[in-house]
C-alpha cells in the first residue's frame, strides 16, 4: 500500500519524524496529548489497533509482556493485565532502572485494571525489576513515530526503545526470536530508506494499525547487546543502570570501550528550531522550544493559538496551602497538562488553558471525583475563555 506521506531521497530521520508529526496534526488525526511533536503520537483509533494484539497466538501464549509507557499503547497494557500476564513497563527515561512490573490490586475490577494501564497506574501499582532479577520476556510492544512495511522503525529520537531492547539482550531477558510489535496509525507506515537504519536500531516483526496487520518479514538483525562504542560517558551519568551493566560486562571480559569523541550536538535541540506551519484546517503556529529547558514542561511548545481555539477550565475548591508545583504534578498524573495556568490561590481556584475543546474535555473527565487533601475538586468550562489574569498571576507550564 502506498504511503500518504512522501519520503524523499536524502531525507534524514528527523525529516521523516517532522513529516509524520506535521501530517498527523494537519489532518487532525491525534488524540490527547497534543501537539504530537516530540512524542510517540497518540492517534485516533489507537484502541482499535491495540485490540488486534489479542488475535496473536504469541500474545495468547505469552507469560511476560513488555510494553512501552506511551499513551497509544494503553490498550495493549490493559489487554495484558486483563489476560493476567506479567506486564513490564520501562521506567521513565531509564533513570531509576530498566523495568517496573505492574501489580494490580487483588481482585481488581475492570476499571481498576484500566487505571493500572495508564501512566498514573504505572506509578502507583508497580515495583522495580532490577538487573539481578531473572525475567524472560515473551513479547515486546513498542511505540513508533514512523515504521516501514520492511520493519524499519523510527522513534521520537531519544533512543530509549533501542536501548531497552539492547539491555534486555545483555540480561538474557529475551532472544533473537522474541517478537517485536509496534502500533501506529496507517499514515505512520512510510517508506524508510534502509541506509538510515543503523546497527543499534530496533526493527519490528509486526505492525498493527486501525485497519491493517502487517507482517514485515524483516531480515535486518536486531541489536544483540549494548554497542558501547556508540555511547559517550555523558549517557552513563543520565542512565545509572547503564553504568552497572557496563561493569558487569567488563567483568565478563566484554569490550566496553566508550566513544572518545565529544558528544555530538543533540538532534532534539536541532529539531527544536524547526517550526510547524499547518494548513488552514488548523490555523495555528506551534513554535518548538528547547526541550532541555527545566522551565518548559508542556511538551516543549509555545502555543500561539487564536483566541477562539483555546478552551479554559475553571478548577475550584482548591485546598488552601496547595502549591502550584503540587497542582502541576497532579495534572501530569492525570495526563491533563494545560498550555498555561492562571493561579488564584487566595480564591481557591485556578484557570487551566487548553489548546482545544477535545483536550479540555479529556481534562474534565480526568478531574471527575478527583480530590486533594480530602477536598473534591470542581472543574467546569469557564464562562470567559480568557480569564482575568490581573486578579491572579499567570504562568507558563
Amino acid at each position: 500500500m502506498e504511503s500518504v506521506i512522501k519520503i524523499n531521497q536524502g531525507d534524514t530521520k528527523w525529516d521523516i519524524r517532522h513529516k509524520v508529526w506535521n501530517y498527523i496534526e494537519a489532518k487532525n488525526l491525534a488524540s490527547f496529548p497534543r501537539p504530537v511533536h516530540n512524542r510517540i503520537p497518540n492517534f485516533k483509533g489507537a484502541l482499535e489497533a491495540c485490540a488486534k494484539v489479542s488475535l496473536f497466538e504469541i500474545f495468547i501464549k505469552a507469560a511476560v509482556v513488555k510494553v512501552d509507557p506511551d499513551k497509544p499503547l494503553e490498550g495493549v497494557r490493559l489487554a495484558s493485565l486483563q489476560a493476567r500476564k506479567t506486564l513490564l513497563v520501562p521506567t521513565p527515561r531509564l533513570k531509576t532502572g530498566l523495568f517496573n512490573r505492574i501489580i494490580p490490586p487483588k481482585g481488581a475490577t475492570k476499571e481498576e485494571l484500566r487505571v493500572c494501564s495508564t501512566s498514573q497506574g504505572i506509578k502507583e501499582f508497580s515495583v522495580p525489576v532490577g538487573l539481578d532479577d531473572k525475567v524472560y520476556v515473551d513479547l515486546v510492544v513498542v511505540g513508533s513515530v514512523a515504521v516501514s512495511e520492511k520493519g524499519y522503525r523510527i522513534g521520537k529520537g531519544e533512543g530509549f526503545a533501542d536501548m531497552e531492547y539492547a539491555m534486555m539482550a545483555c540480561m538474557g531477558a529475551m532472544c533473537e526470536s522474541t517478537v517485536v510489535i509496534t502500533i501506529v496509525h496507517d499514515c505512520q507506515v512510510v517508506d524508510i530508506p534502509e541506509e538510515l537504519i543503523e546497527s543499534h536500531d530496533l526493527t519490528v516483526d509486526f505492525i498493527l494499525t486501525p485497519t491493517r496487520i502487517i507482517r514485515t518479514e524483516c531480515l535486518y538483525p536486531k541489536p544483540q547487546g549494548i554497542i558501547w562504542s556508540k555511547l559517550h560517558t555523558e549517557i552513563l551519568k543520565k542512565i545509572p543502570i547503564l553504568k552497572k551493566l557496563r561493569t558487569l560486562e567488563q567483568a565478563a571480559g566484554e569490550d566496553v570501550t566508550l566513544k572518545t569523541m565529544p558528544a555530538e550536538e543533540d538532534e532534539t535541540k536541532i529539531s527544536s528550531k524547526l517550526k510547524w506551519q499547518p494548513n488552514c484546517h488548523h490555523k495555528a503556529e506551534l513554535q518548538c522550544e528547547d526541550l532541555s529547558s527545566e522551565d518548559n514542561k508542556c511538551a516543549g511548545f509555545d502555543h500561539k493559538f487564536p483566541k477562539s481555539s483555546v478552551t479554559t477550565i475553571c478548577l475550584s475548591n482548591v485546598p488552601a496551602g496547595l502549591r502550584v508545583s503540587e497542582l502541576k504534578s497532579l495534572l501530569r498524573e492525570q495526563e491533563a497538562v494545560p498550555l498555561r495556568i492562571s493561579w488564584q490561590g487566595t480564591k481557591h481556584r485556578a484557570f487551566l488553558l487548553y489548546p482545544d475543546y477535545t483536550s479540555a474535555e479529556h481534562a474534565l473527565t480526568a478531574f471527575e471525583k478527583l480530590s486533594i487533601n480530602g477536598r473534591t475538586l470542581h472543574a467546569e468550562c469557564a464562562r470567559s475563555q480568557r480569564p482575568k489574569t490581573q486578579r491572579g498571576y499567570q504562568m507558563g507550564w
